[in-house]
């Protein structure tokens, strides 16, 4: 019997996984049996996660602390997890933040720092496993976390900055699919909607957002715990190997309008 989403053995790392939807994808790689390396900026979070998932799941793990703005920071995680375990087989680009200002009102400095951030730095762990672990070994699956703000404009939440930096998420994996499909790596995105997180409950819980979900989204919902697991895990999938270069929105059909 084939094991189509059989992750046993394999090394991930997931950064921004110190809460929210990066652990949930930590955890459902983790329930496929991947080892899984914990990258956040907060020591102590990311050591719970670690020790949750490895008692969890039954699959080693390790947390290392990692300012994706700082590119020898990010260099020394990698080679951290290669000490460890000797390849890097999945990484999920999760970490991110977002500005929400009026264009008019947006300063340079946080226009700056979410490039820096949301597209400079998915670049700079890519780029850091790509060239010392993925090349090297000829496999690897990347997956950019964007978001469906990466595809349209909205309305409801001005952000241009996020629109901006996850637009170039976007073609930025589109880039990275088409340079290193020659070494079997595959890079594509997930453009996750609205799900609820530590940071944006209390925005969702809104009675404007609230209305705003039921005209904009046909499923009239926002996402819920677990329903970005099956895209991670599908594209994390060694069966996915022609799947590359992919924008995968998972937000109840709100771009298809």
């Amino acid at each position: 019997m084939k094991q189509y989403f059989d992750l046993k053995g394999q090394v991930a790392i997931v950064t921004g996984c110190s809460t929210g939807l990066g652990v949930q994808m930590a955890k459902a790689l983790a329930n496929q049996g991947a080892n899984i390396v914990a990258v956040a900026r907060r020591q102590n979070l990311i050591d719970e996660v670690a020790k949750e998932i490895a008692e969890e799941y039954g699959v080693q793990t390790l947390a290392v602390r990692c300012d994706i703005t700082d590119t020898p920071n990010v260099e020394a995680m990698v080679d951290a997890v290669l000490e460890k375990f000797g390849r890097i087989d999945i990484l999920i680009n999760n970490a991110g933040t977002g500005a929400v200002a009026p264009a008019e009102d947006i300063t340079d400095e946080q226009f700056a720092n979410e490039m820096n951030i949301d597209l400079f730095g998915s670049f700079r762990v890519a780029r850091a496993v790509a060239k010392k672990a993925m090349i090297p070994q000829k496999y690897g699956r990347i997956i950019n976390i964007a978001s469906m703000y990466g595809l349209v404009g909205n309305k409801v939440a001005s952000a241009s900055p996020y629109h901006a930096a996850k637009g170039g998420v976007v073609n930025l994996t589109r880039a990275l699919a088409s340079e290193w499909g020659k070494h079997c790596i595959t890079v594509n995105s997930i453009c996750p909607g609205y799900f609820y997180t530590p940071l944006t409950k209390e925005t969702l819980d809104s009675d404007f957002f609230q209305q705003n979900a039921r005209t904009m989204i046909p499923e009239e919902r926002y996402g819920n715990e677990g329903e970005l697991d099956t895209a991670a895990i599908f594209l994390a999938s060694p069966m996915s190997s022609y799947v590359t270069g992919v924008n995968l929105p998972v937000d109840g059909g709100y771009t298809c309008m």
